[in-house]
């Protein structure tokens, strides 16, 4: 009987312990995916439009086949890359991560850049191209999984970078759960984004009460303005995390000349302010400071990136130009 008791308490420590580790994967999965808040919003706010122009019987398969291929980018490839990274060569991480975050201020300004300065072209959808439609379905299928490879690089990379030191297991389980959480947010609520306008609709249509079918048009009237609110947000979330992201790489490489004044200028801020919002002020200011940088940073590598990095790209792997 004794030794049934000493087996149960040593299984009831292990579960303990066990129970501890799940916390602190957890706990570190949230801290890391917290850090690249940007990456998922533009996730989010792009994916949508990988859809636009096919029938509504095909949107959720096509999302679905993209969840499919975000979860293979982040599991399959990039986890065991990020974990042979921490092993073998944590120098390169902070390298990876400015790369990553001057590409986030590459893409956020591109975006602020066409709104400033609309272009003649216009994207072709479906709809508007000859050929099988399976056919046109397996392009944006490819296309989207490509772009989240990219974007899902940088996420992985800022969620290892958030991660504090510990054992491999402890760094791969957290790694994975961070790009199954992602992943899981981002493509559900994608696919809740696009099926909002058919919710809406059907709701108008089929709505017994007034307040639903009232609730039915609000929807499918504010969608457009909800998509437009959501890209806004999302850029300026890439412009800030990127922004912030090159700074402190900076900062490591021991240019910390800017970091150190963007800080001050942000306390500065908060002085200026009553005390209770003190705190708020300065994370705002700094965020700001960030953003202004990092739209900088983008708007330097905008003809940087398209007048000698595309053509370069194209030329070595003969990639043709995207369509517009």
């Amino acid at each position: 009987m004794s030794g049934l008791l000493a087996l149960l308490d040593d299984v009831a420590g292990i579960a303990k312990v066990a129970a501890a580790s799940v916390d602190d994967v957890a706990a570190q999965a949230a801290k890391a995916g917290a850090k690249a808040a940007g990456a998922v919003i533009d996730d989010a706010a792009v994916t949508p439009k990988y859809v636009h122009g096919f029938a509504a019987s095909r949107e959720l398969p096509i999302i679905w086949r993209i969840t499919k291929g975000s979860l293979r980018n982040k599991l399959v490839f990039l986890l065991p890359v990020a974990l042979l990274l921490s092993a073998f060569a944590p120098w390169l991480i902070s390298p990876l991560l400015m790369l990553g975050g001057a590409y986030l201020c590459f893409e956020g300004a591109e975006k602020v850049w066409h709104a400033l300065v609309p272009s003649d072209t216009h994207e072709v959808f479906p709809e508007d191209r000859p050929g099988d439609p399976a056919h046109l379905e397996e392009e944006k299928a490819k296309g989207a999984i490509k772009t989240d490879f990219i974007l899902s690089a940088e996420i992985m990379t800022i969620a290892l970078s958030a991660l504090p030191e510990s054992n491999f297991w402890m760094e791969a389980a957290a790694l994975a759960v961070v790009g199954i959480g992602i992943t899981v947010v981002v493509y559900g609520s994608v696919a809740l984004i696009v099926k909002a306008d058919d919710l809406g609709l059907l709701m108008v249509e089929k709505g017994r009460l007034g307040l639903t079918r009232a609730l039915g048009r609000g929807i499918v009237r504010w969608m457009p303005t909800f998509m437009h609110l959501l890209t806004i947000v999302g850029t300026a979330a890439m412009l800030w995390v990127g922004g912030s992201i090159v700074i402190h790489g900076l900062e490591e490489l021991g240019l910390g000349w800017l970091g150190h004044h963007i800080h001050d200028w942000a306390a500065a801020a908060a002085h200026a302010v009553p005390e209770q919002y003190e705190a708020a002020m300065e994370w705002f200011a700094k965020a700001a400071m960030d953003g202004v940088f990092g739209l900088a940073l983008g708007l330097v590598l905008i003809p940087i990136a398209t007048k000698l990095i595309l053509p370069v790209w194209q030329a070595v792997t003969g990639a043709k130009p995207a369509a517009h």
